[in-house]
């Protein structure tokens, strides 16, 4: 398809930081998503969990596995649309990275811990990670992204307003002093995709590894919109299939409609606002990349369903108290006695001035581990 005026154009990119000479195969965008993918943060990832803990199956979504299929998810709404597909993918490729580890559990536990010293938000951690964190380049910290995949990791949920009583988090507003992420309009509409991409791999993937856990049957999934009408589908045109692979033709079906959705949406929104240039989708009210009305309702019928079901069921709600208490452990001890901390963080460690700048980087090791390091971590220092 035809590049659209309004996608944003490698050779008009705003550039680095520290600037470099052009690569002569690779544009500006690749370069980006496949400094992600070469990151250590992102090799981490394959070992930080979803809603389950890594340990508990080999099935279950990782961060990993995740990132991978909503980067697949925003190439293929991206291509249909004529924008950058190399700039949604490494947008959606990187918009996990500043996650903890035990997923929104172990993010839950850090803010707390960091709240009297500016806070912990994951967005703005995997800001920090590709800014400052990953040290393997000779000319310069973090990955010397362009600034339009900075701006699309930063605000790709919409723009990010600082109140009196809403700072910004302390990584974001360091970055944007640098960069000027421009952090009060939308984002690109490839960061809107990576956006909407992520939605739909979640949405479709809690759905099959609840099925997967037992947590719910697909008996659960037959009254509920979206999901229901997917599997009468699966029934009417294959009857008597065997278990799984009705399941997974009834939640591909699910998938596809989501995406269908989508695109019919931007479509439509494109068409009547009629932009031309990627200036005109930042500044526009709303989102032009979205779920339509009806779906968007029914979506929030189904998210209902696996709160209560999946991520408050008495199993995992066990598990989160057991993490909870990992990393609530592990906090406190490295502020406590930061000579814990690995060798490689000592230099960091004795140019601190105050208590906030030692937690910050506290939180930059806890939020790095791994869930299979953090239960090893905290069975070394705490036994058992």
């Amino acid at each position: 398809m035809t590049e659209a005026l309004f996608a944003c154009k490698p050779e008009e990119s705003r550039g680095r930081l520290h600037a470099e000479r052009m690569s002569s195969f690779r544009s500006p965008f690749q370069r980006d998503r496949d400094r992600i993918i070469h990151s250590s943060a992102f090799r981490r990832l394959k070992h930080k969990t979803q809603v389950f803990v890594e340990h508990e199956g080999d099935y279950y979504r990782t961060r990993l596995t995740h990132s991978i299929e909503v980067a697949q998810v925003a190439r293929t709404i991206s291509g249909v649309l004529g924008l950058n597909c190399d700039l949604a993918e490494a947008i959606a490729l990187a918009h996990d990275l500043g996650h903890t580890p035990f997923g929104h559990t172990g993010e839950d536990a850090l803010g707390a811990l960091m709240a009297p010293f500016g806070g912990f938000d994951h967005n703005a951690q995997a800001i920090r990670i590709v800014t400052r964190l990953e040290r393997h380049y000779a000319d310069f910290d973090g990955l010397n992204l362009t600034w339009e995949t900075l701006e699309g990791i930063a605000k790709h949920n919409g723009p990010v307003l600082e109140t009196a009583d809403h700072p910004l988090p302390y990584a974001l507003a360091q970055a944007n002093a640098e960069w000027d992420l421009e952090l009060g309009t939308f984002a690109s509409a490839e960061a809107q995709v990576a956006a909407i991409a992520d939605d739909i791999a979640y949405s479709h993937h809690d759905l099959h590894d609840g099925l997967r856990s037992g947590l719910f049957d697909e008996a659960d999934l037959m009254s509920l919109p979206v999901t229901g009408p997917a599997f009468e589908e699966v029934d009417r045109l294959h009857p008597g299939l065997e278990k799984m692979r009705r399941r997974h033709e009834a939640l591909r079906r699910v998938f596809g409609r989501m995406v269908e959705d989508v695109i019919a949406v931007a479509k439509n929104r494109l068409e009547a606002a009629q932009p031309k240039s990627v200036c005109e989708i930042r500044a526009m009210e709303g989102t032009v990349i979205r779920f339509s009305k009806p779906l968007y309702q029914e979506l929030k019928a189904i998210r209902s369903f696996l709160f209560t079901r999946m991520y408050r069921a008495p199993s995992v709600m066990r598990e989160r108290e057991r993490v909870t208490a990992m990393v609530t452990d592990l906090f406190p001890l490295f502020m406590a006695q930061p000579d814990l901390l690995p060798t490689e963080w000592a230099e960091d460690v004795a140019r601190v001035s105050s208590e906030v700048e030692l937690a910050r980087i506290v939180a930059d090791y806890v939020a790095g581990m791994t869930d299979r390091f953090a239960i090893q971590e905290h069975a070394r220092l705490f036994g058992g």
